[in-house]
């Protein structure tokens, strides 16, 4: 009798935990049942949730939260640096989905409000969210998502012929400029793809780099949104760049750059815009390589 009580007692503790998630603060946010009323502050984390079959569970958003279209129809709380604390805890939500970097967290903890703090940086990351989401939010098969993101973006991947691949690309993620490193999830699509980056990985994901550091690598391609074209062409050295002479610049649209800045269940897509840009610039000549392979100057 006493080994069958301790037997359901443990059944209950587990149970009662079955719903705990370690966010990536390293917080355990501990919830008796899957929260029905989430608020997300992070358009990545808004995708993912939507991805994985919970969009009607969504009581409110950031302000830059726009995809799938039934999301901008919800409650805007600010943004994820400087949420409308009041507007949130307005909503009685069962959690708040944000960032690491936001700095709310503790203000909400401190007003009763659950927070779990995720933020994707890398393709592994991605998985790794769409897992902690499909656990906290009980989604059995959450990890179907990054399956469809890996198979999609090996399809892109393999959209392009071999004579496209090796072509060394700057991509601007943002005016500043601020480039995506190889160590960011839009560096391991590049490199997915094939394609090489002038950034190098000591700088980091996404660094703010001096301009001069790409007129140094001529890269062979320049992937940026359409706010960053009128400074490309005003650059000191830059109209010089073989991707500006020979017109292998791709300029992308709000909406293309957020797919292509988001880590998420739009990485497919943002794979193939990729692809797209490189098909459509013609391929440059072979250039005479030295023997240690080094960067064309």
């Amino acid at each position: 009798m006493k080994r069958w009580l301790c037997a359901v007692l443990l059944t209950v503790g587990v149970v009662a935990h079955a719903h705990d998630v370690t966010d990536d603060r390293g917080v355990v946010v501990r919830f008796s049942a899957p929260p029905q009323r989430v608020v997300s502050l992070l358009p990545s984390l808004t995708e993912t949730v939507c991805a994985i079959g919970a969009c009607a569970r969504l009581i409110g958003v950031d302000r830059y939260s726009n995809f799938p279209p039934e999301v901008q129809k919800l409650p805007q709380v600010g943004g994820g640096l400087d949420p409308n604390i009041e507007a949130i805890v307005a909503l009685k939500p069962d959690v708040v989905l944000m960032a690491t970097s936001s700095r709310a967290a503790e203000r909400l903890r401190a007003l009763g409000v659950k927070v779990v703090a995720l933020e994707p940086k890398t393709a592994a990351d991605v998985r790794r969210v769409i897992g902690k989401l499909g656990q906290l939010l009980a989604v059995p098969d959450a990890e179907r998502v990054a399956r469809e993101i890996e198979a999609g973006v090996a399809a892109a991947a393999q959209s392009l012929p071999p004579t496209r691949r090796g072509q060394r690309v700057y991509f601007e993620a943002s005016p500043g400029p601020h480039a995506a490193g190889p160590q960011s999830f839009i560096g391991e699509m590049l490199h997915a793809l094939g394609l090489a980056n002038v950034i190098g990985p000591e700088l980091g994901p996404f660094p703010k780099i001096n301009p001069e550091l790409v007129v140094r690598a001529d890269p062979d391609i320049i992937m940026a949104g359409e706010r960053s074209g009128s400074e490309i062409a005003r650059r000191p050295g830059w109209p010089r760049l073989r991707a500006v002479r020979g017109q292998h610049v791709c300029l992308f649209n709000a909406q293309e750059v957020d797919i292509l800045v988001r880590p998420g269940p739009r990485m497919p897509e943002a794979a193939r815009l990729m692809a797209h840009c490189v098909l459509k610039t013609p391929p440059e000549p072979p250039a005479a390589s030295s023997p240690t392979g080094g960067q064309r100057q």
